[in-house]
């Protein structure tokens, strides 16, 4: 039996931690859910997933449906999408079965990339790689979550290139099923028409579009997350940012940017190193460009954002005495000044 490798390459990048990626992975549950209901699916679809930060990692290998369960993703720094489709396209060149003259090698396989970001490598040599040698060969589906992202950039690798207007958990629901009757179609179509080339189901009562990426694209950081460290249990967490413009009360027709709390989000330690990478390029950002404090998620001290001299983040609780988790340093809290801090700010 022909198989219809579908591969899903998922942006698990800084500015996706919280809601979006708890959205992606309950959706990821609702696709293996649902395809295990449709007989041309569970017969020929084989499923694999691929998460990228600052590098990429194989969750799931190519499987079988029933075999398939949807992983746990993690987090990490960067949104490196060149070194992404290089992994891609190396796990494609192990894993897929190519045509022979004894039997007929798999389906031409659908690829699901799912990115908030833009891309913080270089992507050259990955795109050429993939223009000339596996474009023709694949279907790529490429799915810009929310504005943030370069489409004219994303526009040189594939010509199926959508943007989710809405990221509410109605938007996402929506979505992922689309995702699946987008599968459910390209099954249908592989087992009775011998036609390999992915047929997406309709973008009817869902916010998505497509995107026409021969437009020129401006894109600003929508996004500004930081790393703290809990005093408490030592861990470490993420405090995310979203960007925000008004009305300035200065000068009229001008806007104000700012970035306002989201949330602050405990993060695996070993598997955000692991998908991170430490290029020694640092952005910054002031404090008096932020509005909200978060309370620790790791052990609920009600500042989560604090500084200390060595321009850490970590908590603090009623304990006027405090000791920096990073660098041990101990001494009492005190007010910034009005200028405020730069701090490190993650890659996103």
């Amino acid at each position: 039996m022909r198989r219809l490798p579908i591969y899903f390459l998922v942006d698990v990048s800084e500015s996706m931690v919280g809601t979006p990626i708890e959205q992606v992975q309950d959706g990821m549950a609702t696709i293996i859910n649902e395809l295990r209901t449709d007989p041309y699916a569970l017969e020929t679809a084989y499923v694999s997933v691929i998460a990228f930060a600052g590098k990429a990692k194989l969750l799931s290998p190519l499987q079988e449906l029933y075999k398939f369960y949807p992983p746990k993703f993690p987090i990490g720094g960067g949104t490196s999408l060149g070194a992404a489709l290089d992994f891609l396209m190396d796990e494609m060149d192990g894993s897929l079965q190519k045509t022979t003259t004894e039997m007929k090698g798999d389906w031409k396989p659908i690829v699901f990339v799912f990115t908030d970001g833009n891309p913080t490598d270089n992507i050259e040599n990955a795109f050429v790689r993939w223009n000339n040698k596996y474009r023709r060969h694949c279907n790529l589906i490429i799915v810009s979550i929310g504005d943030n992202v370069n489409t004219q950039l994303l526009g040189r690798i594939s010509d199926n290139v959508l943007r989710l207007t809405e990221t509410d958990a109605k938007s996402f629901k929506g979505f992922f099923k689309w995702v699946t009757d987008s599968i459910k179609t390209s099954s249908v179509s592989v087992n009775d028409l011998a036609d390999d080339d992915a047929k997406l189901a309709p973008f009817d009562g869902i916010n998505l579009e497509k995107v026409d990426t021969s437009k020129s694209c401006f894109v600003d950081e929508n996004f500004a997350v930081l790393q703290g460290k809990c005093q408490t249990t030592k861990k470490p967490y993420l405090i995310k940012y979203a960007k925000r413009l008004e009305n300035s009360v200065v000068v009229p027709q001008q806007f104000v940017r700012f970035y306002k709390l989201v949330g602050a989000y405990p993060i695996d330690e070993e598997a955000y190193k692991e998908l991170s990478v430490n290029d020694g390029k640092q952005q910054r950002i002031n404090t008096t460009e932020m509005i909200g404090q978060p309370t620790c998620p790791c052990c609920g001290n009600q500042f989560g954002l604090v500084i200390c001299e060595c321009g850490n983040v970590f908590c603090v609780g009623e304990d006027a005495h405090s000791k920096c988790p990073w660098c041990g340093m101990e001494g009492e809290l005190s007010s910034v000044g009005l200028g405020g801090v730069d701090l490190n700010r993650a890659r996103g």
